[in-house]
C-alpha cells in the first residue's frame, strides 16, 4: 500500500479558463511557482521544469479535463528514490465555476513517506487556494507566503 491524498475545491470561472491556469506557465507562474516559474506548457510525454530545478514528467494531458503528472519522492536521506503521480481532474459546473481534484499518490510507508506526504497535501492545498485568488481576484497570495519566499528561494521541505 502507498500513501496518497485528495483535495479539492470550487473556481468561480470556466473550465477552459481554470485549465488553462494551469498547463500555461506564464499563467501557473503567477501563482504557483512564483520564483524560477515553470519551463513550458504541460504537454502530454514531456518534461519540464518548475521554480528552476524541479522536473515535472507530463504524462496526460486532456484538455479541460484531466493533467496526470509524475515527480520525484525522496527517500529518507533526500535522495530521489522513486516517482508519486499527480492527478488533476476539471469538472464544469452548472453555475459556470469549476470543480478542481487534485490526489497524489505514491509514497512508500513508513515515518519519511508519510511526512513528505502531508508536506505535498500542504502545498497542493496552498496551490489550490491560491490559484482561485489569482483568477477571481487577480492577486497573488503566493507571494510572501513562505519565509522561503520572502528571501527569493522556492519553497522545499526544510525552508519553510
Amino acid at each position: 500500500m502507498s500513501l496518497g491524498f485528495r483535495i479539492s475545491g470550487r473556481i468561480g470561472k470556466p473550465v477552459g479558463e481554470v485549465f488553462d491556469a494551469v498547463v500555461n506557465p506564464t499563467k501557473l507562474s503567477g501563482y504557483f511557482t512564483t520564483i524560477g516559474g515553470a519551463s513550458a506548457p504541460l504537454v502530454a510525454g514531456t518534461t519540464v521544469t518548475w521554480w528552476k530545478s524541479v522536473p515535472v514528467e507530463v504524462d496526460e494531458v486532456t484538455k479541460d479535463k484531466r493533467i496526470v503528472l509524475r515527480w520525484d519522492a525522496t527517500d529518507a536521506d533526500g535522495k530521489p528514490a522513486y516517482k508519486t503521480r499527480i492527478e488533476m481532474n476539471f469538472e464544469p459546473l452548472e453555475d459556470g465555476g469549476t470543480f478542481v481534484t487534485i490526489a497524489e499518490e505514491g509514497w512508500r510507508e513508513g515515518e519519511a513517506g508519510l511526512k513528505k506526504s502531508y508536506l505535498n497535501c500542504e502545498g497542493w492545498s496552498q496551490m489550490l487556494a491560491c490559484m482561485k485568488a489569482y483568477l477571481e481576484y487577480g492577486i497573488n497570495l503566493r507571494d510572501g507566503y513562505y519565509r522561503s519566499e520572502l528571501r527569493g528561494e522556492p519553497a522545499n521541505e526544510t525552508n519553510i
